[in-house]
């Protein structure tokens, strides 16, 4: 959604609540668990955070804080949401003056034991998305050679007419988002006590 002016803290509720009881706005819901459906552009983006269990521990807690989003020209709400299936949160990317509004809801959550330690979620666009898609955030501990890593994967394709009609530079929002977003991730990261400076 499209607003010539950053949306009140009410706006913003309302629109969640809105669009928490809309469907889906697309058919492949999940498949960033298997394999992205055909139609889609995919990303994958992947950044190493350093290494050890305080390296993924800090990083855990910067991904269930919403910290991917800490980048100052998108923010979600309310970063209090708690990383579980079923939670819509709203994101709001101010671009040149102009606040846009995206709609997401919590497909699955990640959290796995084992030889590769694993934390995060994906969510999914709601109607008042500008895109159409799903996007997963983990965070990667691999204990056989003590690497940390912050994963996303996603797939999209335009929803609305004005990300139709801005494909090109759509496309330049969502990989300078990547970007960001794995910066701001390192960053946190780097406050952990174990982190190898």
């Amino acid at each position: 959604m499209l607003c010539l002016r950053r949306p009140e803290p009410h706006q913003i509720t309302r629109f969640i609540s809105d669009q928490s009881v809309r469907p889906f706005s697309y058919h492949a819901v999940g498949s960033t668990l298997t394999s992205p459906p055909q139609g889609f552009v995919v990303d994958r983006n992947r950044k190493r955070l350093g290494e050890g269990s305080e390296v993924f521990h800090t990083a855990r807690r910067a991904l269930a804080a919403w910290k991917m989003f800490d980048i100052g020209w998108v923010e979600v709400f309310s970063p209090k949401t708690p990383i579980a299936a079923g939670e819509t949160v709203a994101v709001l990317a101010t671009i040149w003056g102009l606040c846009f509004l995206n709609a997401c809801r919590i497909v699955y959550t990640v959290d796995e034991d084992g030889p590769l330690r694993r934390f995060g979620f994906a969510y999914g666009t709601l109607p008042q998305h500008a895109e159409s898609g799903e996007e997963r955030f983990t965070i990667e501990w691999n204990r056989e050679d003590n690497s940390v890593w912050y994963d996303l994967l996603a797939f999209s394709r335009p929803n609305q007419l004005l990300a139709k009609i801005a494909y090109p530079l759509a496309r330049n929002l969502q990989k300078r988002f990547a970007g960001d977003s794995m910066q701001s991730m390192l960053r946190h990261a780097r406050q952990s006590p174990g982190y190898d400076r």
